[in-house]
């Protein structure tokens, strides 16, 4: 049975870190924000059942992921697991591994995004409590998607969207010159990475 479960964790364990690392077990808990079975996810990732069962105790291990409950399936009695969190943010203060690191290191954009999203979760709180209950907060949020396909077209969007977007900050800066030190100063971050790939899903 589904339980109710965080919007987002922050994840302050190096242990759990590790494990949100490692793709295999990333998607293991990406696809647990609702219940399902070990066989299930097997079948969803194409995966050995015996491979599947051992990274859903070392998930359980670290607290990433629980026991929601049992079903009967045919003769059998299949344990349900569900993820502690939709989403995931890896704290800026984890005392990561030298591998660990270096693994980051690898994926420089990536330790980016990161962190980005942990900026954006902390001024999002920062803001809450220090604003009135009721009070409306200026803001706004996109997501798109775009089909790159191949290297050039990468770069060549890169340079576009870098382009554009300096123009468009010059234009509201330049608008806004004069006003005063009241005027209100905004926040934009902006990420462009590849659409993880979510697979089939087994009934």
């Amino acid at each position: 049975m589904q339980q109710p479960i965080m919007e987002s964790c922050l994840v302050q364990s190096p242990e759990q870190a590790v494990a949100l690392l490692n793709p295999l077990r990333a998607d293991i808990v990406s696809r647990l924000a609702e219940p399902a079975s070990a066989a299930e996810l097997a079948r969803m990732l194409h995966e050995p059942p015996q491979r599947m069962n051992y990274h859903i105790k070392a998930l359980e291990k670290t607290g990433l992921i629980r026991k929601v409950g049992t079903r009967q399936v045919r003769n059998l009695v299949e344990v349900l697991y569900q993820a502690i969190a939709k989403t995931f943010v890896l704290a800026e203060s984890l005392s990561l591994s030298e591998e660990t690191i270096e693994r980051l290191k690898e994926h420089g954009s990536l330790a980016q995004l990161i962190t980005t999203a942990e900026q954006m979760k902390k001024d999002a709180v920062t803001l809450m409590d220090h604003s009135e209950k009721g009070t409306e907060i200026p803001s706004a949020t996109l997501q798109l998607q775009i089909p790159l396909k191949d290297q050039d077209a990468r770069e060549a969007f890169i340079a576009d969207y870098v382009d554009t977007m300096k123009k468009l900050v010059a234009k509201y800066a330049k608008a806004a010159e004069g006003s005063g030190d009241n005027t209100a100063q905004y926040q934009v971050m902006l990420a462009v990475y590849p659409k993880a790939a979510e697979g089939d899903r087994s009934e």
